[in-house]
């Protein structure tokens, strides 16, 4: 993108989160400023040359608060305004960022424009804020071109000069600038002097279609995390949940799993009841591989499916997603089986 390339249009969401709050001089509370007047706070906006419309949550939401139908909200923006935009920036709290952007990246089937999540740590009216940077890197990335294509047609996260893959990427401090890290994916790019991308992990759709957004999503999962001495009740009151469909247990190292009969047998009979039950491992990086170890063959054999490398905020909103399709139980598996948008990595010739 030309410095002065006035016809690339950027489309920026602002959800809430701390990026938006200015403090009031009287009472000296944080409130929400309004984005209408962004350019007016950010005057180096100007210099980026493409033209920047916002959109606002009334009321702005504190991240805590935002889920599916937060998710749709977004999902409805973006495609109401796809055909008008290059671009979107979406701000958004930090706490649940990584979920969100996951949601993002399987509700937004045939995405072939930048859909960037970004947001600070210090409210953007602050002197030493992280959210002024973040902002306009992110909708510098959002108007990049290349070739006359996006430069990066899917759904990230930009943070602290990393651009994440938004369904690969967890918060990992609550105070530091960098929050957010990719430990089984690499970084698509980096800002410094330059921004610099890595084109060979950039997802790219094979054909261009019509994008289709998609709403319907199945709250009813849960996470079962595992810990030494868990008592059975806690598992059983889980998985005994009125109405649930699917949970995602976190696991220890490559997939293990207490192998005393009474859990196992939980576990399988959950499984015999309908209930999707996904593995992902309770450590930062890795990935989970239910062949490995004798515990994690009787997870295997009681019908447990891997999540292989996937965070469990992408494999909680994938379920949400797959089972919200009334996709029969054999779908499910195989497409919990597979890659449908770059957030797992698959490995060959290995047992599921």
């Amino acid at each position: 993108m030309s410095p002065q390339d006035k016809s690339v249009s950027i489309l920026l969401i602002y959800t809430g989160g701390t990026i938006g709050m200015i403090e009031n001089q009287e009472t000296g509370a944080l409130e929400a400023f309004d984005f209408q007047h962004l350019q007016k706070r950010i005057p180096e906006l100007k210099e980026l040359g493409c033209h920047i419309v916002c959109e606002q949550f009334d009321p702005p939401m504190d991240s805590s608060d935002m889920g599916p139908d937060s998710w749709m909200k977004i999902v409805r923006l973006i495609a109401e305004n796809y055909h008008a935009y290059d671009g979107f920036v979406i701000l958004h709290g930090t706490d649940t960022m990584a979920f969100t952007a996951s949601a993002l990246s399987f509700m937004l089937e045939n995405l072939d424009k930048p859909v960037i999540l970004t947001g600070s740590q210090l409210p953007i009216g602050m002197l030493r804020t992280d959210g002024k940077e973040n902002l306009i890197t992110a909708i510098e990335i959002a108007a990049a071109k290349e070739n006359g294509q996006p430069a990066v047609p899917e759904v990230c996260i930009f943070f602290e000069n990393n651009l994440l893959r938004g369904n690969r990427t967890t918060k990992t401090s609550a105070d530091n600038f960098k929050a957010f890290y990719s430990y089984n994916y690499p970084l698509l790019g980096q800002a410094g002097i330059s921004i610099k991308y890595d084109r060979a992990a950039i997802y790219r759709p094979v054909s261009r279609r019509l994008l289709k957004p998609h709403y319907l999503l199945d709250r009813n999962v849960a996470i079962l995390k595992l810990f030494p001495g868990i008592p059975p009740q806690v598992v059983e009151s889980i998985l005994h949940i009125p109405d649930l469909k699917g949970v995602v247990m976190e696991t220890f190292g490559s997939g293990n799993a207490p192998s005393e009969s009474w859990f196992i047998n939980q576990v399988k009979e959950a499984v015999d009841r309908g209930i999707v039950v996904v593995n992902v491992t309770q450590c930062q990086a890795g990935n989970v591989e239910m062949h490995r170890y004798e515990t994690g063959r009787r997870l295997l054999e009681a019908g447990v499916i891997s999540g292989f490398d996937s965070t469990t905020e992408c494999a909680v909103t994938k379920l949400m997603f797959l089972l919200g399709h009334g996709l029969s139980l054999p779908e499910i598996k195989e497409h919990l089986n597979c890659s449908l948008i770059g957030e797992v990595t698959i490995p060959s010739g290995l047992p599921r």
